[in-house]
């Protein structure tokens, strides 16, 4: 399973009274790097995928510790951990460099393809569930979030 790396810097701005990144904040980074991987797919290509808008329908975040306002960027590391006929569902983990150990925030996102135009959400295209398959977690590593609960993720993605 591959993870999407995202890097992201940090704002002056970004920080609270308490002298560290606002818990509101993290949701912001989350949806950078979101946006980052998910229109991976359409540029450069001619690919409508994506393009036609989603919604995110839930939010879980757990912070494991507080991050502090420096000028080295948090990398954001990002898979599927669930694929359904309309929604997926994308985990994070907020770190200090890819594949290190602290985290400061685990986190999931369940993003569902939405058509602007019709006002409604849609299915998941053939072309973008082959793009999310190559990020699906394989159940190996505990990922956070709701998609992680599920039992054969592979086979219900396929199968959905």
């Amino acid at each position: 399973m591959a993870r999407h790396i995202y890097s992201c810097p940090l704002r002056w701005s970004d920080m609270d009274a308490f002298g560290h990144v606002n818990n509101v904040v993290f949701l912001r980074y989350l949806e950078e790097a979101r946006i980052d991987f998910m229109f991976r797919l359409a540029p450069g290509d001619g690919s409508p995928s994506f393009s036609g808008g989603s919604v995110v329908a839930r939010h879980e975040i757990d912070y494991k510790r507080p991050l502090v306002h420096r000028h080295a960027p948090v990398v954001i590391e990002s898979w599927v951990t669930s694929i359904t006929a309309a929604s997926l569902t994308i985990a994070y983990e907020i770190k200090d460099a890819e594949g290190a150990d602290e985290v400061y925030v685990k986190a999931s996102t369940v993003v569902v393809p939405y058509n602007l135009e019709a006002g409604r959400p849609r299915r998941i295209t053939d072309e973008e569930k082959s793009f999310l398959l190559h990020y699906l977690d394989d159940g190996g590593n505990g990922a956070h979030g709701a998609g992680s609960r599920r039992g054969d993720k592979k086979k219900d993605a396929l199968a959905a």
